[in-house]
């Protein structure tokens, strides 16, 4: 799951990307309106929500909502503000703010809401996404391998690879290209690494092994990578 946080409050943004990221999200950050556009106009990159201030430099939160919108882009938002008014609140959400935080607020309602969010969503996400022998639980952020007698395992992933094979699980049996893992798994703003995937895949594939999984990761030179497992 792909955040962009649009917040210019560097001790408030370090936060919630703090949060997010322990939660297995992985969250690009920018401090202003325009970077947050040049992001959100990124065909490369697929954000399942936004996070957006109302005042920041250079484009408002409220002027990047109305031209989400106005692109017929049905990303899921949700503005945060220090205006507090049922006023300020009306224009938000008209603006094409989903839902509306008011600062100061904890940590636990941000998830939250974010939860809420993503079941209103047409791409709405279920809490457990099932490939084959594998199993990845949302809600413990944790993945379970079952081998042929049933037996249960759980599978230990960092946040990176967590997120790596939720992107093969998603497209079991397709051939995924190291650009495309690249442009999706990684913030955009991160110094690009020749073989940071074929690292990343290499400890994953580890991994998924020792839990009993046999190379299910299979790499077509040339090609990319394909999840060999039946959905």
């Amino acid at each position: 799951m792909r955040v962009l946080l649009v917040e210019d409050e560097p001790d408030l943004g370090i936060a919630i990307k703090r949060t997010l990221t322990q939660q297995k999200y992985l969250v690009d950050w920018v401090m202003n309106g325009t970077d947050a556009w040049a992001y959100l106009e990124n065909s490369c990159t697929q954000y399942t929500l936004a996070i957006i201030d109302w005042m920041l430099p250079g484009m408002s939160g409220l002027e990047l909502c109305q031209q989400l919108r106005n692109k017929k882009n049905p990303l899921p938002v949700l503005m945060l503000t220090a205006k507090d008014t049922m006023e300020d609140k009306v224009t938000g959400l008209d603006a094409g703010a989903d839902d509306y935080l008011i600062k100061p607020f904890g940590m636990a309602e941000l998830l939250a809401r974010l939860r809420a969010l993503q079941r209103r969503s047409p791409h709405f996400q279920p809490q457990e996404l099932t490939v084959g022998n594998l199993t990845l639980d949302y809600g413990s952020s944790t993945v379970v391998s079952y081998n042929a007698m049933g037996d249960r395992q759980v599978v230990p992933l960092t946040n990176k690879e967590f997120q790596l094979l939720e992107y093969f699980m998603k497209h079991p049996n397709q051939i995924i290209t190291t650009e495309q893992i690249r442009n999706q798994l990684w913030e955009v703003s991160a110094e690009p690494i020749s073989n940071v995937v074929a690292a990343q895949m290499r400890l994953l594939r580890r991994k998924l092994a020792n839990s009993g999984c046999v190379n299910p990761i299979e790499t077509l030179h040339g090609m990319g990578y394909r999840l060999n497992l039946t959905p």
